[in-house]
């Protein structure tokens, strides 16, 4: 597991693509204003949810197994009891990283990620991350 500042940094630089499950449309949720911010940074953010045709101003799958891109980063905003489906999900896209938000831990998916190959970041919200580790710099 990530925990460490130059491991975090790493993974900031080198992702491109953010695919967000659980991404909102609702201003003023996390799960938006996260996103929002790391598209602001130069992320191409790939949204998940069902509810929703689009959020900021990209067409959303309704599953992590529909998207059909490269994924760098798998930013999740579910309660921790779906994280390791998510996890699995994850793996058979081959994303690189699973990156679990501020409040959501989960052992389980952690292990399925590792197990797998991917790094994984838990309950670390990766917009304050970005904002403390690189600053307004674009990624």
């Amino acid at each position: 597991m990530l925990t460490e500042d130059d491991q975090l940094r790493r993974v900031l630089q080198e992702a491109k693509v953010i695919a967000v499950v659980g991404a909102s449309g609702t201003e003023d949720k996390a799960a938006h204003d996260v996103p929002a911010y790391l598209q602001d940074h130069g992320y191409e953010i790939v949204p998940v949810n069902p509810g929703s045709d689009q959020v900021l101003g990209q067409d959303t799958f309704d599953d992590l197994s529909e998207v059909d891109r490269q994924i760098d980063v798998v930013d999740v905003f579910r309660p921790a009891d779906e994280a390791p489906g998510i996890a699995r999900k994850a793996v058979a896209l081959g994303a690189n990283v699973l990156w679990l938000q501020q409040g959501i831990s989960s052992d389980e998916a952690r292990e399925i990620a590792e197990d797998a190959g991917l790094e994984v970041v838990m309950d670390e919200c990766m917009m304050v991350s970005h904002r403390r580790l690189l600053g307004d710099a674009s990624s």
